[in-house]
């Protein structure tokens, strides 16, 4: 499996991340052991949690098995969300970020965390103070790098320049929802992340499951499709284009004797900007299809495919601004690697 550095910093990832949602929840324990290991073999080392995945479940399952590898793991979780009733229990103050790596370190048996990530920007807390607690966690040591997850493009660019004027850490990635049927980073957070060398490490990089090439267009009666709300609900999926790209990923993957995952993956291992996709497993069956992502290339005229039939419409101020590039000069082509 191919290493990357991580935007700015020196360090080195695998082209894939294992996502670890489902460790115990649709997981059971020693399957997720199981894939963390078979990961490991393949030249992975790149994992992904957060302190609110089945309630710590999940970092408690991640911290047992690497606790023999932890030199070679790169070990990636998050802070934010809700993991108290009392007021201060949620957000990015402060308090919540020094209660929350307390917990994670605890849980996940280690005293020091590669990349601690926000997990949701917070209006309540002013972005200085949640930077300010980041860097003295670097500073600490119980944190080495800090990324951030689900931000807007002007909150990236507030975060990094808070911390540019004051001298704190960076940080050095973003994880937002991105695939061939969710490419809303193309309109700003993309061409930010380029500009700026922040990482991005997309979650639901098959769609929540719509780019496996298990359903039809009939609502699936079980797996994450089936919510009623959220981002891979079936309301979001079920859509023409979103159909006519999983046409078009199915018709690929019969062309190169692939899976519909691989495919999907694999057109996002190529993406510019892209450090490394993170996949989740339920079953080790899930897990070695979508390790098949790795290892080949896509040839052009798919991989060109895929981008056009997924793109995003023209919309101002993109269209607009087009019409001021400056006559007899080029800029790079950041559609493909």
């Amino acid at each position: 499996m191919k290493m990357k550095r991580l935007g700015r910093s020196g360090l080195a990832v695998s082209e894939l991340c294992l996502g670890t949602m489902t460790f115990g929840n649709t997981t059971s324990e020693p399957d997720s052991i199981d894939m963390i290991n078979r990961f490991v073999e393949r030249g992975g080392n790149f994992l992904d949690t957060a302190n609110v995945y089945v309630n710590g479940r999940s970092e408690e399952i991640v911290g047992k098995a690497i606790k023999d590898k932890r030199s070679e793991i790169v070990l990636a979780t998050k802070v934010r969300m809700k993991t108290a009733e009392h007021v201060n229990g949620a957000g990015v103050s402060r308090k919540h970020i020094m209660d929350g790596v307390d917990d994670s370190l605890r849980r996940l048996n280690t005293d020091y965390i590669d990349l601690y990530q926000v997990h949701v920007w917070d209006h309540a807390t002013p972005i200085e103070e949640t930077m300010r607690a980041l860097d003295d966690l670097v500073a600490s040591g119980k944190v080495r790098y800090i990324g951030c997850s689900n931000f807007l493009a002007w909150q990236l660019m507030k975060a990094l320049a808070v911390s540019e004027l004051n001298r704190y850490v960076k940080f050095i990635s973003i994880q937002p929802q991105y695939s061939l049927v969710s490419r809303e980073m193309d309109r700003e957070m993309l061409s930010l992340c380029l500009e700026e060398n922040v990482g991005i490490i997309p979650w639901a990089p098959i769609g929540g499951g719509f780019l496996t090439g298990r359903y039809g267009k009939e609502p699936p009666t079980s797996g994450r499709l089936t919510a009623v709300a959220g981002e891979s609900s079936w309301a979001l999926r079920a859509t023409d284009k979103n159909f006519a790209i999983l046409d078009a990923v199915r018709e690929i993957a019969d062309q190169l004797d692939k899976s519909p995952s691989q495919v999907a993956l694999n057109w996002l291992l190529r993406r510019n900007g892209i450090t490394a996709p993170i996949f989740g497993a339920s079953t080790l069956e899930q897990f070695e299809d979508n390790m098949g992502a790795a290892g080949w290339r896509m040839p052009d005229e798919q991989w060109l495919r895929l981008d056009e039939v997924s793109r995003l419409p023209s919309e101002y101020p993109h269209r607009f601004l087009e019409k001021f590039r400056r006559p007899g000069l080029s800029e790079p082509d950041q559609s493909m690697i």
